[in-house]
């Protein structure tokens, strides 16, 4: 069984993800849901061959001496397959993510016009958050992309692995993969200053080297773009701080008070139609207010703040999620399964029936 058919089949279908374990049948992720792609049961040692096939014979020694690997696989005119290759109760398992070969507008992703302002900004540090598969990818690779088309700057990336391949358009790209081109993410950003960057990409923020240097970056003037695993800005704030010991905190929640320029938090949701899903944002724009809150630790003000704050670009989930209701994109019960404020969710909806 050839892993290039089943990735084939799984893209033209339209799946996110496709996922191939053991005595099961190949499963697909399709607008959300976990579902199998045929009826064939596929053995550990098909995915055994299928291993050998998407692995060279050094990421293969990887594989073996780690039980796990990530790499980018890239198939020509197809795309690119974010691939997880795992051992698990002695057998293999694959998860891969799939990329669309063409990069998407902010437009497109139906993204609120503020991403295209902070897109613009010349420096600060922007944040991009939320669960795995909810689309943190995408965004700032569109974000990327309006750069490229809009300025003449050095855009760095550093990824783990690549996704999106960017082609140098009015900007010079330059795209470090962990492992292949540099060993980890707190390395590639520390020597990445010296590369003459005007953008600066971090694939994730993991560790506290990394935050640091990345914050750093934003201070001095480089405009830096990094997706944290976070599920709204208040918790985004919240995870930067702690990550640092009790003695420097203070001291990074001025620098972050000084550095941070917005935060994009989003879910993917099922649209109404189920033809596909739909990005749910909540955005946080730094403002004098805003940095007074974090640089004295009053976080429980900002979402309060994220309310009222329309004018500046912000808003909360629970006000994108009655746009989308309003519009008819979104179902009631995904309105109110998502709400944080269902009471009012539901005055919403009796008042519309």
């Amino acid at each position: 069984m050839k892993i290039l058919a089943l990735l084939d089949s799984a893209k033209k279908i339209g799946a996110s993800d496709i996922h191939i374990v053991a005595e099961k049948p190949p499963f697909i992720r399709l607008n959300g849901v976990l579902t199998p792609l045929n009826s064939s049961v596929i053995t550990n040692e098909d995915i055994l061959e299928m291993t050998k096939q998407l692995l060279d014979d050094e990421q293969y020694k990887r594989f073996n001496e780690y039980g796990q690997i990530d790499i980018s696989y890239q198939i020509p005119d197809e795309g690119v397959f974010r691939t997880n290759i795992y051992r698990y109760s002695g057998l293999i398992g694959i998860a891969c993510r799939i990329i669309s070969d063409a990069i998407p507008t902010i437009q497109s992703l139906r993204l609120p016009e503020i991403v295209k302002t902070l897109s613009r900004r010349s420096s600060g540090l922007i944040l991009v958050t939320g669960p795995t598969g909810s689309g943190k990818s995408t965004t700032i690779a569109a974000m990327i992309d309006l750069i490229n088309e809009e300025k003449q700057c050095h855009i760095l990336t550093i990824e783990d692995p690549i996704e999106y391949v960017h082609k140098h358009n009015k900007s010079v790209i330059t795209q470090r993969e962990i492992r292949r081109d540099c060993p980890s993410f707190s390395e590639a950003l520390r020597s990445g200053l010296r590369q003459d960057p005007d953008v600066i990409m971090v694939g994730e923020m993991r560790d506290l080297e990394t935050i640091s240097t990345a914050v750093t970056a934003a201070e001095t003037g480089h405009l830096v773009l990094a997706s944290l695993h976070t599920r709204n800005a208040v918790q985004t704030i919240e995870r930067i701080i702690d990550v640092f010991p009790a003695n420097q905190q203070q001291q990074i929640r001025v620098q972050l008070a000084n550095s941070l320029t917005g935060i994009i938090s989003q879910l993917l949701l099922p649209r109404k139609d189920n033809n596909g899903r739909v990005v749910l944002v909540e955005s946080l724009i730094v403002t004098p207010a805003v940095r007074n809150i974090v640089r004295e630790s009053k976080m429980h003000q900002l979402y309060s703040l994220m309310q009222t704050g329309k004018k500046s670009g912000m808003q909360t989930m629970d006000n994108h999620l009655k746009l989308l209701y309003e519009d008819n994109i979104i179902s009631e019960d995904i309105l109110l399964e998502y709400a944080l404020d269902q009471e009012n969710m539901q005055k919403i909806i009796n008042a519309s029936r």
